[in-house]
Parts: C-alpha cells; structure tokens; sequence
C-alpha cells in the first residue's frame, strides 16, 4: 500500500495550467499525483514521472501520455533530454518517505520494526545504514545527527555507536535503537525519528538531491511554468523557501542596479499552504507537509 497523496487538489490545481502541456512528477510513487495530473490533461498532453524505487514500477500507469522513468530525480534534466524534452510546463516534487516504504519492515525506515539496517530508497546503491553506522567517523556521524537529525546531543550520540561497534557490530534498527534505551520513554518516540530521519537523509542524499532538482528544475521550466514541492520537515522546507525566492541556498543574493533581489521565481503565496484539519485527521502524513508554489520568472 502507498500513502494517499497529501494535499492532491491544491498541488495539481496550481501546477496544471495547459491541459496541452508537458509535466512532470518527480516523485511517482503510487501515482496518485500522477494519476490526478493525467486526468487533466488534454490528449496531447504528456507527463514524465520519476521514481528510483524499484517497487513504484508496479504501479506503472497504462495511458500513452504517461512515461515512468526509474530514476533518482538528480538526474532531471538529463533523463528529460533522452526523451527529446528541453522545457516543461510544471514540476512536481512530493517529497519523503512513501508509506509502503515505512510499511516494508526489512527496508528499515521504520523505528518501530526490527530490521536490518538499511533505509535505502534505491536498492541497487551501495551505501546503506549499516555501512554508516559501522564505517563512519565519529566526528561524521556526530555531524549527520547534528545537521540532519537536529538532535543537540549528536556528539555523545556518535560517540556511543563508536565505542559499541568497536566490540559488536550494529547490524539492525533494535541493536541501534538497544544503544540508546536509556532514553526517557515520553521522549523516545521524537528522539527515534530525529537519529533514523538524520541517517535516512545520508545514506539517500536526500539535500543534496533536492538542491540538484530544483536547479536543473529552473533550467527545464518554461517561463511562467510552475514548481510545487512538498515538503515534510524543516531542513527540506528552507532549502525550497530559499530556492524559490532567489535561486539560492545559503549566501547574499545579488540585487540589480535599483537595489532589489533578483528573484528566480514569483511564489503564488508567500506563506507555504498546508492541509486542513480534515485531511489531517484521515491522512497522519499531512501533519507535517508544507506546499510552496512558485512561478518561474
């Protein structure tokens, strides 16, 4: 099973503009996006969805306007150009772990199975938890907890894993979790998710694959196209505000001879939109999703 796609109506209503147009889905999962894309599209209307996770190629969508490219979303622009494509009327990025992937127990996302520890969302790579776990530095796991678990006690963390693994080697989600079970109960559940969100992001290169979509996305997109990204916790959510408000991840934005910011895009809402009490209530993944909308100039 796939989750039910967060806030399905919002995105597409803001993405698709040209029932004639080209888009793309960069994140195909169950396809529920991309089913509500294709369902608004005209015949001549094509849409390119993106998934490395062997398991969505199941879901694979029998329609000729629809192509599934089983590939990282690092690699847009070029997957783009071996379909001939240079420019594209939209993209879309639902961001995160689907829930089939927490749901598959041996794929190790999940901190409430045991399993062996692996959180890959491809497969076929080489890096997995266990490798990070087992093989990292001290100083770089205590830099992963820190930046991408945000968790304050990242340094003793990093240190503890060091020590254990020098006797045993930590092979599962219940050894690492085994590590820290000193951890008040009415904090864990938090603690948890902050230490596998920060070793997920890692072993995936989940930043640095979104910073590449979104600069190749700029490049693909026709002026006016729009680029609406959902995001689910903060690190995601800032790299995408930024991207959308002047092209940039860290640094001063230059301005113009008149003083002003050069923008990439223009933000349909200043403020990221985020789903109602209702879908929150039938849909636990939409607590967290944020949606950002932006136009490109």
């Amino acid at each position: 099973m796939y989750h039910n796609p967060v806030l399905l109506k919002q995105s597409v209503d803001a993405l698709v503009t040209n029932p004639d147009g080209i888009y793309v889905d960069c994140t195909f999962g169950g396809g529920g996006h991309s089913r509500e894309i294709l369902s608004r599209l005209s015949d001549k209307g094509k849409l390119f969805s993106f998934d490395q996770d062997l398991d969505a190629l199941k879901n694979a969508i029998d329609d000729p306007r629809f192509t599934l490219v089983n590939q990282n979303f690092r690699f847009l622009e070029n997957s783009m150009l071996a379909y001939g494509i240079t420019q594209v009327d939209g993209i879309l990025a639902d961001l995160g772990v689907s829930s089939h992937q927490f749901d598959e127990a041996e794929r190790g996302f999940s901190t409430r199975s045991n399993a062996p520890l692996d959180m890959r969302m491809n497969v076929m790579q080489g890096l997995d938890a266990k490798k990070i776990i087992n093989d990292y530095e001290e100083e770089d796991l205590a830099d992963i907890f820190y930046h991408y678990g945000e968790l304050r006690e990242a340094r003793k963390l990093a240190r503890e894993i060091v020590h254990h693994r020098k006797s045993k080697k930590i092979e599962t989600t219940e050894d690492l979790k085994n590590l820290f079970s000193y951890i008040p109960a009415f904090k864990q559940n938090k603690f948890f998710a902050q230490v596998f969100q920060a070793i997920r992001i890692e072993v995936n290169q989940e930043l640095e694959v979104l910073k590449e979509m979104l600069v190749q996305s700029y490049k693909i997109l026709k002026v006016d196209g729009r680029l609406v990204v959902i995001s689910y916790h903060s690190l995601e959510d800032r790299l995408v505000k930024r991207f959308l408000k002047n092209g940039m991840f860290e640094g001063e934005p230059q301005r113009d001879i008149y003083g002003n910011y050069a923008k990439a895009f223009e933000l349909l809402q200043t403020k990221a939109i985020i789903p109602d009490d209702k879908e929150i209530e039938e849909n636990s993944r939409a607590r967290s999703a944020k949606m950002r909308i932006g136009i490109k100039l």
